[in-house]
């Protein structure tokens, strides 16, 4: 039996959430990233679990059978850090030549401040993994 998705949309609200970060900076630029995620995917924000903050869904499955759902676009305000899910597009070197400050891992991009990147870089590498991923797995 496949194991279940551990995190999934849930009805929080996503302005409480923010709004109790401790971080100023961080409130501002998860609400900069907000408006930001939803003028790329159309849609308005959702938790998903605890501490993601998710843009639209698609739902995919994996040729071992596994299946699951999960945000187009999404991030986390963390402790100390915002964590961007991009999928794929954190492997373009070119592109993360050009973003600014920051550290990448397989499928993550963490910032410490939007300050320290260029926006319309980021935006881009938003844009393509929407597209990347709605490419993937069509939604019908």
């Amino acid at each position: 039996m496949p194991t279940p998705n551990k995190t999934h949309r849930t009805t929080a609200s996503v302005a409480a959430f923010i709004d109790k970060h401790p971080k100023e900076q961080m409130r501002d630029d998860s609400r900069v990233l907000m408006a930001m995620m939803q003028e790329l995917t159309g849609e308005e924000p959702h938790m998903y679990g605890p501490s993601i903050v998710g843009f639209g869904t698609y739902h995919y499955t994996y040729a071992s059978g596994h299946s699951g759902s999960a945000p187009l676009a999404a991030f986390s305000p963390r402790k100390t850090e915002l964590v961007l899910y991009l999928g794929q597009e954190v492997q373009d070197t070119d592109t993360l030549a050009n973003l600014g400050k920051h550290k990448a891992t397989k499928g993550c991009l963490y910032v410490k401040r939007l300050a320290d990147i260029d926006l319309k870089v980021l935006k881009a590498m938003v844009k393509r993994s929407i597209a990347a991923t709605r490419k993937a797995w069509p939604q019908k």
